[in-house]
């Protein structure tokens, strides 16, 4: 799994082999059953999350009613801002399948930071690419109907239909699980 972190590593910068080795033993590789909560509303996240393999999903309970905001798939990160801001946390984090992570923390981060300092370049691409996504996804809610969210979604990210129950895709595009299933029925007619 050390080889996976490697690989997207290298998809931003080279890395030596002392810098390989470095990186391997910072980071702590982490299994989970499907369905275990990483992260409660109301607690404080203590860790931060790259998925090597696995599907984990965000979400809030609103009026008694689960929200999924995000999916993070392989070679994601999660930062969740409870970790960052160190308050607690407004959402939960649940593993929709059985998933495999390198789990950091502060105290790992830092390390790992000194030991292969040109790792800053590439948390500053990666921030940057992570914010352009998380704008586009917002434009995308505010401007698409829930029918051209669904197309999209199914364009740029086809694997979520098989990976996830079809109420938590209901849920992140912000339709009830019927709606999504007369939607889905009306576009299959008109193919």
């Amino acid at each position: 799994m050390d080889n996976k972190i490697i690989a997207f590593i290298e998809q931003y910068i080279t890395l030596t082999p002392d810098e390989k080795e470095a990186t391997s033993n910072q980071n702590v590789i982490q299994s989970y059953p499907k369905d275990s909560i990483l992260l409660k509303e109301g607690e404080y996240a203590k860790v931060c999350y790259f998925v090597l393999q696995g599907c984990i999903r965000s979400y809030h309970i609103v009026a008694g009613e689960e929200k999924t905001t995000e999916f993070y798939t392989e070679n994601d990160t999660i930062n969740p801002i409870s970790y960052l801001q160190q308050e607690p946390s407004e959402y939960f984090l649940q593993c929709t399948e059985e998933t495999i992570m390198a789990v950091g923390n502060e105290e790992s981060n830092r390390k790992l930071m000194e030991a292969v300092p040109r790792l800053g370049q590439m948390v500053m691409k990666m921030s940057g690419d992570l914010l352009v996504k998380n704008q586009l996804s917002l434009d995308d809610f505010k401007k698409l109907s829930a029918e051209d969210r669904y197309k999209k979604l199914l364009e740029n990210r086809p694997d979520l239909f098989q990976r996830v129950p079809l109420y938590y895709i209901a849920s992140y595009l912000g339709i009830t699980p019927v709606s999504l299933s007369r939607m889905r029925k009306r576009i299959l007619t008109n193919s």
